[in-house]
C-alpha cells in the first residue's frame, strides 16, 4: 500500500505542541520513543538507562568524531499514536540523526511506514526493543537494524525444550496486539514443526495492571489441561496471571519471552509473595536475548556493571516519577547498554563527516564485531539482525539465572 507522506506527517504535526530543539548544533541526536510512564514504564526507562551508561562514558572521552551524543526521548506510554507523533517530531523538529531504542511492537509497527515516508532523508531505526517480524520483513527490513533475536526464535526454543521433556500440551497467554500475535505465531509454527497444535489460548488488553484479576484467563487454560504455558506480554499483566494461577493451586510451568522485563516481573511477584506468604516464582522460566549480567567472565558484563555503578544513569528528566526505583542491573538495561555500544562501534567506522545517508552501507559491512559477550555480531545487505542467540533462565535465590537442566520440569 502506498503511503501518503504529506498526509501522515501533517496529521501527526497537527496533534503536537512543537518545541524548539535544545541540543547543540554539533550534537549527534538519537531519537527515542518509548514507554517512560504507565504500567510498562520500566521497559523504556531501563533500556534508556543502560544506553545512557555507555553514551555518558563515550561523551566524557570526547564523543564520536568530536560530537556529543544526545538521546532525545519522548514518552508514548506504549501506545501507537503517540509513537507516530513522537517520530514526526524527532525527524521534523529535532533533526534526529537516526532513531534508536524504540520499545514495543504496537508502537514500532505503526511507525514503520514513516521510515518509508522519510526515505529521501535516510531515516533508519536502530535496535528496537521488540522481536516481532514486521521490521524483519519487506518492505521495512531495509530501514531497520535489529540486535536481538526474534520472537519466533525465542518461542521456538521454548516450545522445543518443552516438547523434548514431554510437555506437549502447550498453551499461550498473550496481549492482544501486534506484539503478541507475532509471538503467538511463533508458538504456532514451532508446534507445527512437531506435529502439534496449541492446547489453548487466552488474551488480555494492553495496559492491564498487576492489581487487576486474570482469574478468568487462568480458568480458560486450566480447563484445557495444558501442561506448559508461554506468556507473551508485559510484566504487570504477566505477573498478575502468574499470581492468579498459583493462587488457584495451578503449578504448571509458565514461560515468558524477553520483552516481559524479567526484573520488573520478579519484583512484583516477590513483593506479592511476601505479602501473601506464597512463592510465586516456582516453575517460572524466562527466555532472554542477551547473556546474564551476572556472568562477569564476559568483558561486556564487567564493563556494563562498572559503568552503571559509576554513572548511575537516570530516566529522562521530564519523565521521572515518584515511586519508581531504578534497578542496579537488569536484562533490559544490559540490552540497552549493548545497543549503545554497538551503535558507537558503527559510528566510529564511518569516515568523517557523519552522514545519515552513508550509515546503511557502513552497518552492512560490519562483520564479526566483538562486543565482549562471547558471540560475534555481523550484518549484511540481506542480514539486518545481529544476534540469533536465545538464553533461558529460571529464578533461584530471588534472581534469574541460566537454566542448567530442563529435566526438572519433565512430567
Amino acid at each position: 500500500m502506498r503511503v501518503d507522506r504529506n498526509a501522515v506527517i501533517a496529521g501527526a504535526l497537527s496533534s503536537l505542541l512543537l518545541v524548539p530543539a535544545v541540543a547543540g548544533a554539533d550534537d549527534l541526536v538519537l531519537g527515542t520513543s518509548a514507554a517512560f510512564k504507565g504500567p510498562s514504564r520500566a521497559l523504556g526507562t531501563e533500556l534508556y538507562r543502560g544506553a545512557m551508561a555507555y553514551i555518558e562514558h563515550v561523551n566524557r572521552a570526547g564523543g564520536v568524531q568530536g560530537r556529543t551524543i544526545v538521546i532525545r526521548a519522548y514518552d508514548d506510554n506504549y501506545n501507537p499514536q503517540p509513537a507516530i507523533d513522537n517520530t514526526v517530531r524527532l525527524v521534523e523538529t529535532d533533526n534526529a540523526f537516526l532513531l534508536f531504542g524504540y520499545v514495543g511492537t504496537p508502537t514500532v509497527t505503526r511507525t514503520l511506514p514513516l521510515l518509508k515516508c522519510y526515505d529521501d532523508r535516510s531515516v533508519y531505526l536502530f535496535f528496537p526493543y521488540t522481536g516481532a517480524e514486521p521490521q524483519r520483513q519487506p518492505p521495512y527490513d531495509e530501514k531497520v537494524f535489529n540486535l536481538r533475536a526474534s520472537y519466533g526464535q525465542e518461542t521456538g526454543g521454548l516450545v522445543d525444550n518443552f516438547v523434548r521433556i514431554g510437555r506437549k500440551r502447550i498453551a499461550v497467554f498473550y496481549q492482544i496486539d501486534a506484539y503478541c500475535r507475532s509471538g503467538w505465531d511463533g508458538v504456532r509454527k514451532a508446534l507445527a514443526r512437531h506435529g502439534l497444535r496449541m492446547a489453548g489460548e487466552t488474551t488480555y488488553k494492553r495496559g492491564t495492571t498487576f492489581k487487576e484479576s486474570l482469574q478468568r484467563q487462568v480458568e480458560i487454560l486450566r480447563k484445557n489441561e495444558c501442561d506448559a504455558i508461554i506468556s507473551i506480554g508485559a510484566y504487570a499483566a504477566c505477573a498478575a496471571f502468574i499470581r492468579d494461577a498459583r493462587d488457584a493451586g495451578w503449578d504448571v510451568p509458565i514461560a515468558n519471552v524477553s520483552f516481559v522485563g524479567s526484573e520488573s516481573l520478579l519484583e512484583l511477584l516477590l513483593e506479592s509473595g511476601q505479602a501473601n506468604h506464597k512463592d510465586y516464582t516456582a516453575n517460572l522460566i524466562n527466555s532472554q536475548v542477551v547473556p546474564s549480567y551476572h556472568n562477569v567472565a564476559l568483558p561486556a558484563v564487567r564493563q556494563y556493571r562498572e559503568l552503571m555503578e559509576r554513572y548511575d544513569p537516570m530516566s529522562p528528566p521530564a519523565f521521572r516519577e515518584e515511586g519508581y526505583h531504578p534497578m542496579p542491573y537488569s536484562f533490559v538495561s544490559f540490552e540497552g547498554f549493548l545497543n549503545a555500544k554497538l551503535l558507537v562501534e558503527i559510528l566510529r567506522k564511518m569516515e568523517p563527516p557523519l552522514e545519515a545517508g552513508r550509515i546503511k552501507s557502513v552497518v552492512e559491512s560490519c562483520v564479526e564485531l566483538d562486543l565482549g559477550i562471547g558471540v560475534p555480531i555481523s550484518f549484511g545487505p540481506a542480514k539486518h539482525q545481529g544476534l540469533n542467540q536465545v538464553y533461558y533462565t529460571v529464578v533461584s535465590e530471588d534472581r534469574f539465572v541460566p537454566i542448567a537442566n530442563w529435566e526438572k520440569w519433565r512430567p
